[in-house]
C-alpha cells in the first residue's frame, strides 16, 4: 500500500507542481544598460494565478531582440556595437499573447576603475560616523 502511494505522489507531483497557470510576465533586469562585448543576463519573471512569482528560462520563453544574439537568457552584444539601444521581447510559449518587450541602451562610460585590493581596504584609516559629525559641530 505504501508503495502504491509513493508511486502515484511521484508521479502525480510533477504536473500538479506545474498546474498553475502564469499570469503575467515582467522582466527583473540587474541593470539599466547593456555592455557590449560580454554577455549580458535578461531575466524574466512570471507571476503565477497564486500570487507567486517564478524565474522563467528558454524553456518557457521565446527571447527576440533587435540586435545582437541570445544564448538562453543571455543576449550577447558585440565589442563594436555602434547603436545607442536595443529593443527586447520576451514571450510566453504557452501563450503567446503574453509577451514583455522593453528598451535598453548600451553603456557607453568604460569599465576602467580601479578596485582598491584587499591589502588598501584593511589599512584604511577607519572612520567613525560620530566622530566625524562632532567636528562639525
Amino acid at each position: 500500500m505504501k508503495r502504491t502511494q509513493l508511486l502515484l505522489t511521484v508521479l502525480i507531483f510533477p504536473f500538479y507542481s506545474f498546474s498553475q497557470k502564469i499570469d503575467s510576465i515582467y522582466a527583473d533586469l540587474y541593470t539599466d544598460s547593456l555592455k557590449k562585448g560580454t554577455y549580458n543576463y535578461i531575466n524574466i519573471d512570471g507571476k503565477l494565478s497564486s500570487g507567486r512569482f517564478i524565474p522563467l528560462d528558454t524553456s518557457r520563453i521565446i527571447f527576440t531582440a533587435t540586435d545582437g544574439k541570445f544564448y538562453g537568457n543571455s543576449l550577447w552584444i558585440e565589442p563594436n556595437f555602434s547603436k545607442e539601444f536595443v529593443t527586447i521581447t520576451a514571450t510566453l510559449k504557452s501563450n503567446p499573447a503574453l509577451r514583455k518587450q522593453f528598451t535598453l541602451y548600451i553603456k557607453k562610460k568604460p569599465d576602467d576603475e580601479k578596485l582598491k585590493t584587499l591589502n588598501e581596504i584593511l589599512n584604511e584609516e577607519p572612520v567613525n560616523p560620530k566622530r566625524s559629525q562632532k567636528k562639525k559641530r
